[in-house]
């Protein structure tokens, strides 16, 4: 008799119908709890009102909390930072935008955008300068790159840095930045007559000035701001020293996209268990509307996906720890997990009717952020088109 037929089968679990958990180490588990415990605590019973009145009250507050738990730079080395595994990252970020994509989009900017540039292409004193304190939230941070009249192009971005005797003199304007008008540092990346190269900007800089943008139907929980830089005065050595061109701003957008794999399938679990838990107490013709077949269709292709998504982004990010991500596969799972996250919101939004609209329900808040976060860190378009390139070999961008 084979060994596996004298083991019992382990139950079911609805949570976890693959049985993902067992590919994951205790610490790895350990730190998706203690993550999910902190949302649970100090986001999920405030955010329907924070959603509705379009702020994030607290900010400051919160960043240090997450600076408390290793949550921000969570995957750098040194400098106060966890040194977590890329998994380990994810699952972090799974969890918090289980709770809403503005709470993982503040963690991912701080973390895999702007902490990220400093800590791969700083210098040693602006590591030492920066990253302890925006580990430990006491300094938030924002990255610039996208502009008013330029998104997915950022070749052609206006923004300009020239030389002043020692110094550099920044100007230009960058639009749809999280975290903006709370930032203490802002990551900016300018054309120089050199190529494009990024500046650690000091907020409080004369000439700098960073507008809340308002009337947001998505992220209504995040500060997103526009960066307005009228000659912004520069040492010497506030410029990004280890990178120059497009290569620097796009290799932390990768690393930015990495986290919203994971991510989004957060918002798509929470839509997802609103959806069952409704549909086995929702009666209708006398019993609940979860027993009717339709309904049972609509959950079994939408658990399908959600697990399917969830082993995707494990899978990245076991690459990434052996150092094998490639961007184009990046790429495939940004792609991937945020559309199929949007249409389990969606879906779920039928099963709950008309309750589905209301923000006693999670379920309409993630379908509206997750239509930014398929915007953002690349459209689909772009997505598409890159792994079209990898796949023909033929440039379809130009």
């Amino acid at each position: 008799m084979s060994a596996s037929a004298r083991t019992p089968l382990p139950p079911f679990d609805p949570a976890d119908p693959l049985g993902i958990d067992d590919l994951l180490a205790p610490e790895d588990l350990a730190i998706r709890d203690t993550v999910r415990g902190w949302a649970a605590d100090r986001v999920l019973p405030h955010i329907a009102d924070w959603y509705e009145k379009g702020e994030l009250p607290g900010i400051h507050e919160l960043a240090r909390e997450l600076g408390s738990l290793g949550a921000l730079g969570m995957s750098l080395e040194g400098y106060g930072c966890a040194g977590a595994s890329a998994v380990q990252y994810g699952l972090a970020c799974l969890e918090l935008e289980a709770a809403d994509s503005g709470i993982r989009s503040l963690v991912s900017v701080q973390g895999s955008l702007a902490m990220y540039a400093i800590h791969r292409f700083g210098s040693e004193e602006q590591r030492q300068r920066w990253l302890p304190g925006m580990a430990a939230g006491e300094i938030i941070g924002c990255f610039g790159l996208t502009e008013p009249d330029h998104g997915s192009d950022p070749a052609a971005m206006r923004t300009y840095a020239k030389r002043d005797g020692a110094d550099w003199l920044l100007s230009g304007r960058k639009m749809w930045i999280t975290n903006g008008s709370v930032a203490g540092v802002a990551v900016v990346w300018a054309q120089t007559g050199e190529g494009i190269r990024g500046f650690v900007v000091p907020t409080d800089s004369p000439g700098f000035s960073a507008p809340e943008i308002k009337h947001k139907w998505s992220l209504r929980a995040s500060v997103t701001s526009e960066l307005v830089m009228d000659e912004v005065r520069l040492p010497a050595d506030a410029v990004l020293p280890e990178v120059v061109g497009l290569k620097g701003p796009l290799s932390c957008l990768s690393h930015a996209r990495y986290g919203i794999v994971w991510g989004a399938m957060g918002a798509a679990r929470a839509s997802f268990e609103a959806a069952v838990e409704y549909a086995k107490t929702r009666e209708q013709f006398g019993r609940p509307i979860g027993g009717f077949q339709l309904t049972q269709a609509k959950l079994a292709d939408m658990a399908v996906e959600l697990h399917k998504g969830i082993l995707l982004a494990h899978h990245l990010g076991r690459r990434l720890d052996t150092g094998r991500l490639r961007p184009e596969q990046v790429s495939f799972g940004k792609l991937n997990n945020v559309r199929e996250a949007i249409e389990i919101c969606r879906t779920s939004r039928t099963i709950l009717g008309a309750n589905g609209i209301s923000l006693e329900y999670p379920v309409m808040r993630h379908a509206t952020n997750l239509e930014s976060v398929l915007t953002y860190e690349g459209t689909v378009e772009m997505h598409q088109l890159v792994l079209g390139k990898a796949l023909t070999g033929l440039d379809a961008f130009r």
